[in-house]
């Protein structure tokens, strides 16, 4: 083993030769949140598998919903939703548009529990195009609701605006009866969605994937349609499409099913869906009700978070395991279900869970994630009146700018209340480090371990010429001072503003977040550090760091 030290008080590494088939590079850190040194600080070393890529993401793994619900969508007494909803939603606000254009391009999944009840108002529907209406009699609480085809043109004239790549979740259970024992029977009757996607053709729409039913999967929500049915259900719908599209170039996705995670139940349609299905979704809200007074505990519980693991690890396996070439895709997270919870789901502390379920979901080959919702209810990356953004806002855009396809092994070895992960650099060729730190009290020194050929590389401003060095098996190398006392690296410090976990305010590196008067998002600027002074992650916090001149075998190729 050869361990790579950094002397805080130098700038320099030196390497000792320890005889093993590979090395660990180690080297400390120091960030911005030094200055919020806490009562305790504990070391801790990051572990990072830098040979080959465990996962890949897509490019644009960020994904969020949009919902159904009307503004008397209400739980627990409280009615969050207003006019959030895809009929009522304002298309205009400039703040929603930029907040959007943020991403270029947002994933933006179409869909929810009503998504089963909607009509779409073709030319050929028979039945009237009209709003849902609250009945409590009626599943979910709403009667059928119906889309025309102006607000339909409306919706993607925004989506054209922002640059928004579409997946529509189309209504499965069209032509079914609902047994007394909660099973619907019978096929999917698919005349009005093929309508409604012909329509959608001829008027020049772009559709990134079309999506089959909302969390009919396994026991279901309101009600369950059996594996087998559902895989037939696909095929008709992936033939649909087919004709549909025939003459156009660009073909949408064949997407399903948009449910909770049954492992019997998913086996079995994976494996009778492997030529027709492309992506296959499932939803996320391991938090319980929103009700629950104890979400920032669960939250802030390392256990709780891991536990989540398991359904990332068991879908994946059944993919790897069958022929298919489907790949998952988390299709709605809101972690606390019912809308989720006010000042948690939609402030700083929520930020712990999401990000964490972003790195998660990475590590298991999850291409891409939606987060339920980008705007209604209590979980909305944006709030439900004005649009502003809220914390979640800015972490997933610092997730979209700096964390790139290719998902490195990662562990830490110091304390249960470091949650880690690392990408290769979506900016360079070096890597981006994602820490969060759940504990209230400790500050965290972190070091960096890699046990892989690692290549430190330093570009002068002014010269075209790059300095580097490669750390070698059996050398001992005391790096200049002159080139390393001058390598950068970027980092980004998340907290909550005064230390309010409940806070709707993020800071970065010491400063709030928040839109201007004109809408415009700002910009995400990191601290320039200089790599040979050691990281700490304060209390209650999380750090993105960049770092552009560690490059690892995994990330020297990334298409």
């Amino acid at each position: 083993m050869i361990i790579l030290t950094t002397f805080f008080f130098i700038f320099g590494f030196q390497i000792l030769p320890m005889g093993s088939f590979c090395f660990w590079v180690c080297f400390v850190v120091l960030s911005f949140a030094s200055s919020q040194v806490a009562n305790a600080t504990v070391e801790g070393t990051v572990f990072i598998e830098g040979k080959a890529a465990i996962g890949r993401i897509d490019e644009d793994f960020i994904c969020a919903t949009l919902d159904w619900w009307p503004p008397e969508k209400c739980d627990y007494g409280t009615c969050s939703w207003g006019l959030a909803g895809l009929l009522n939603m304002d298309l205009s606000n400039k703040m929603f548009l930029n907040a959007v254009r943020g991403f270029s391009p947002l994933k933006i999944r179409l869909g929810g529990s009503l998504q089963d009840k909607v009509i779409y108002g073709t030319n050929d529907n028979q039945q009237p195009c009209t709003p849902f209406v609250k009945d409590t009699s009626e599943m979910f609480g709403f009667t059928q609701g119906c889309l025309p085809m102006d607000r339909w043109d409306e919706l993607n004239s925004f989506f054209q605006k922002t640059g928004a790549k579409v997946i529509f979740g189309l209504n499965a259970l069209a032509g079914r009866t609902i047994q007394s024992n909660g099973e619907a029977l019978g096929a999917w009757n698919y005349t009005n969605a093929e309508s409604f996607i012909r329509y959608t053709v001829e008027k020049n729409h772009t559709i990134h994937g079309w999506e089959l039913g909302n969390e009919l999967s396994g026991s279901g929500v309101g009600t369950r349609v059996s594996a087998d049915q559902y895989a037939a259900d696909t095929a008709a719908l992936q033939s649909v499409v087919e004709n549909v599209y025939k003459n156009v170039d660009l073909k949408p996705l064949i997407i399903a099913p948009g449910g909770f995670y049954d492992s019997e139940w998913f086996k079995e349609y994976i494996n009778k869906t492997i030529k027709s299905v492309d992506v296959v979704t499932h939803h996320i809200y391991n938090l319980g009700p929103g009700v629950d007074e104890h979400l920032v505990e669960k939250i802030l519980d390392p256990s709780v978070l891991e536990g989540e693991s398991e359904t990332f690890s068991g879908l994946h396996n059944i993919i790897k395991s069958s022929p298919t070439s489907a790949v998952a895709w988390v299709g709605e997270a809101g972690g606390a279900y019912n809308s989720g919870h006010p000042l948690v789901t939609n402030a700083f502390v929520f930020s712990f869970w999401y990000l964490d379920q972003l790195g998660m979901a990475s590590k298991y080959d999850t291409k891409t994630y939606c987060r339920q919702s980008l705007v209604g209810g209590n979980y909305g990356l944006l709030n439900t009146t004005n649009f502003e953004p809220n914390p979640d806002y800015y972490s997933a855009l610092l997730w979209h700018r700096l964390m790139g396809r290719n998902v490195l092994s990662t562990s830490f070895n110091g304390t249960e209340k470091i949650r880690s992960y690392t990408h290769c650099a979506k900016q360079s060729k070096g890597i981006t480090v994602l820490l969060i730190n759940l504990d209230n009290s400790t500050t965290v020194r972190a070091k960096l371990a890699f046990n892989s050929t690692l290549t430190l590389r330093h570009m002068y401003r002014s010269r075209i010429s790059h300095h580097k060095h490669r750390i070698h098996k059996t050398t001992i190398i005391k790096l200049p001072k002159g080139i390393y006392s001058r390598l950068r690296r970027e980092e980004y410090h998340l907290t909550a503003k005064d230390g309010n976990l409940q806070s709707q305010t993020m800071l970065l590196n010491g400063k709030v977040l928040s839109v201007n008067s004109s809408g415009i998002i700002p910009p995400l600027e990191p601290l320039h550090v200089i790599s040979a002074k050691p990281i700490m992650v304060a209390p209650l916090s999380i750090v993105f760091v960049h770092m552009p001149g560690v490059i690892v075998p995994a990330c020297k190729v990334q298409p």
